[in-house]
């Protein structure tokens, strides 16, 4: 785990619930609706916010370097806005050796993208950080999960993203969905993860910060 300093950047909340008077306010810097989800489950009221960011990787970056940056720049994007609070951060980013894998946007680039992992070992690196504006503290963790593709036939690629159309996840499958079946294999310390918010390392890195979980 690594601590780094904060350096906030305005950004606008997008939602708004409110948290118990004893603890500090918990804000997820997302509006993905897969990790509000996946927060949720923790039983905590919570607000989300919708940072601004620049997801390019940096020239010469590793991809998990990539991902450990992004969640930290997307916590202190909207840290300003809560000034007692412990907010969240989250990145994925999908690789094939430093070839990486986002968000496809479109059906072509989703069929492109699967094409291209389709037999091959592809790492999906989560990371997390939980930023506390309270004391500037920064906690980082990545986690990785390693998914093996299926030879899948062009027929098949084609099928997936039709029926799901997955077109807003790093590496175009949904784990949660239809997307399992493509897969041959997959491992990581944390089933979260692959969907976007690895909850046992979050849940770690809040009770470190004094939350009681659960």
């Amino acid at each position: 785990m690594i601590l780094f300093p904060p350096s906030p950047v305005k950004a606008r909340v997008n939602a708004c619930r409110p948290a118990p008077a004893n603890l500090m306010k918990l804000v997820l810097a997302s509006t993905s609706a897969y990790r509000r989800s996946l927060l949720e489950r923790l039983g905590i009221p919570f607000e989300t916010a919708r940072p601004q960011t620049d997801e390019r990787p940096l020239k010469g970056e590793s991809p998990t370097a990539t991902a450990l940056r992004l969640a930290a720049d997307k916590a202190r994007a909207v840290a300003d806005q809560f000034p007692d609070a412990l907010v969240i951060g989250s990145d994925q980013v999908a690789h094939l050796g430093n070839e990486i894998f986002g968000k496809p946007g479109t059906v072509e680039r989703a069929i492109e993208q699967l094409s291209r992992m389709r037999g091959q070992t592809v790492v999906f690196d989560t990371a997390l950080a939980v930023l506390n504006t309270r004391t500037g503290r920064v906690r980082r963790e990545n986690v990785p999960t390693i998914v093996r593709f299926r030879a899948l036939s062009d027929d098949e690629i084609v099928r997936y993203v039709e029926a799901e159309r997955p077109l807003d996840c790093a590496g175009s499958a949904k784990s949660e969905g239809l997307g399992i079946a493509l897969l041959e294999s997959l491992s990581g310390d944390d089933p979260t993860a692959l969907v976007g918010l690895p909850l046992i390392a979050l849940s770690r890195m809040l009770r470190a910060e004094g939350l009681a979980l659960p």
